[in-house]
């Protein structure tokens, strides 16, 4: 492996570090500060680690993969996402921000919702924390999938461990780094490493499809499409051999996000009411940049592969085959970067989110009531630790496909939250006292 490959990475998760190292010393001084950052989230921070957290493995590896595979009938899921953030931004985020502080300062969704529908509390806020601790582990696998095959695509026989795969140890890898910084800062540390992974993606999707289409061996939008078409007319298709469905399963994943406790408790930290606004956006701009990327890449990446003779064997490995392929080593160590922002930055959320529910939904309700703020800080931290491993454990299958696990995750999340969220938020006849935390 080339020598600027690892310069590019090594500068990344340096920086990861430095960054939870910062937030350590700056906000973990309390559960609010550890758990939600104190409320203190800039727009531009809010609104990137909004959509870095959700834009997972998935937007490089997943999204991609599935245009490569199917063409633009795919692109629905992206085209549903957009339109499902957007009325997350609007409906659910001022709300949220609100409300929460209003309902006994809840610094998560069990606790608001304990909160908000106080003749339930007890029985709501546990299985809401059960949920979050359960899908969170699935959805931090797929993370760590991602992982697994960026070093098995990516570093096949560089980093040998006896009796472990390159797979395992892109595993143990990803999860070590996240945990470094993620443990030790809390969510400010967590947004803020978005805010920069953020970053670090939508230059990665803006500079490959570029690269892809109009580079050497490129041919430019006129020679792919003629490519694509001799392949397969229908991957140019939005509708052909798509059912309704087919159509309605890809553009309802956007319904999911009203649901999403790893985006939605992003609202609960934005500084102020007024920043909402400024925060969706910055975030909805992102997010467009983002997925026609990834969209562009999934399709023009086909076409690339095809006039060139790649035998890409995992199409979900498109982006990595093409990052080896075309860029100088810097560059490359900087798009293998960009994978990593989007696996991290989602785990690190999840993490932190089901640490939160263990600590303050478990452990503060049932065990020690009278737990102080520092000893829930370093229970959290354990959290952490454990949701990990087993997130690992289930990650630890080869064949494991990133969008498959997304969606049970996805899916889940939305069914039990989505509905509850927006009803308690929007239903008049909802209970309007406000209800002190402690008293569940």
């Amino acid at each position: 492996m080339a020598t600027g490959v690892w310069i590019s990475l090594f500068l990344y998760f340096g920086v990861m570090i430095a960054i939870g190292l910062y937030a350590m010393r700056t906000s973990t001084s309390s559960s609010e500060d550890y758990m939600l950052g104190g409320r203190s989230l800039s727009p531009k921070v809010a609104a990137l680690s909004a959509g870095a957290s959700d834009m997972s493995g998935w937007l490089l590896l997943g999204l991609p993969g599935a245009l490569f595979v199917s063409g633009l009938a795919s692109a629905w899921i992206g085209i549903g996402l957009f339109v499902g953030a957007f009325f997350n931004w609007v409906f659910v985020a001022p709300r949220l921000r609100e409300q929460t502080v209003h309902y006994g300062n809840a610094i998560t969704i069990p606790a608001f919702l304990a909160n908000r529908f106080p003749t339930q509390a007890l029985s709501l806020r546990t299985v809401s924390a059960i949920v979050i601790v359960i899908f969170f582990a699935v959805y931090t696998a797929s993370g760590l999938v991602a992982g697994g095959k960026l070093f098995e695509s990516a570093f096949a026989g560089v980093i040998s461990v006896e009796g472990m795969t390159d797979y395992a140890v892109g595993i143990v890898i990803t999860l070590g780094v996240v945990l470094a910084y993620t443990v030790v800062g809390g969510f400010l540390a967590v947004s803020m490493t978005d805010f920069v992974q953020g970053c670090i993606m939508m230059v990665a999707l803006i500079l490959m499809p570029a690269v892809v289409l109009f580079g050497e061996g490129g041919g430019g939008y006129a020679q792919a499409s003629q490519t694509l078409n001799e392949v397969d007319p229908t991957l140019l298709s939005w509708t052909e051999g798509l059912t309704i469905i087919g159509w309605l399963s890809a553009v309802t994943w956007g319904l999911g996000y009203f649901g999403q406790p790893h985006i939605i408790v992003r609202f609960m930290a934005i500084r102020t009411l007024k920043d909402v606004p400024i925060a969706r956006n910055i975030g909805m701009t992102w997010m467009g940049i983002s997925l026609i990327g990834a969209i562009s890449l999934g399709i023009f990446g086909r076409a690339y592969a095809v006039r060139n003779g790649l035998d890409v064997a995992d199409s979900e490995t498109i982006f990595i085959v093409l990052a080896d392929l075309l860029f100088h080593p810097l560059i490359t160590g900087f798009l293998y970067a960009a994978l990593l922002a989007a696996v991290m930055s989602t785990i690190s959320s999840q993490l932190l989110v089901s640490s939160s529910s263990l600590t303050e939904d478990f452990y503060r309700l049932f065990l020690r009531k009278e737990a102080k703020d520092r000893e829930c800080v370093n229970v959290g931290r354990a959290c952490v630790i454990l949701v990990g491993l087993v997130a690992a454990f289930i990650a630890s299958d080869p064949e494991s496909m990133v969008l498959a696990l997304v969606s049970n995750a996805w899916a889940g999340f939305g069914a039990a939250f989505g509905p509850l969220i927006i009803l308690s938020l929007m239903w008049p006849r909802a209970p309007t006292v406000p209800v002190p935390s402690q008293a569940w």
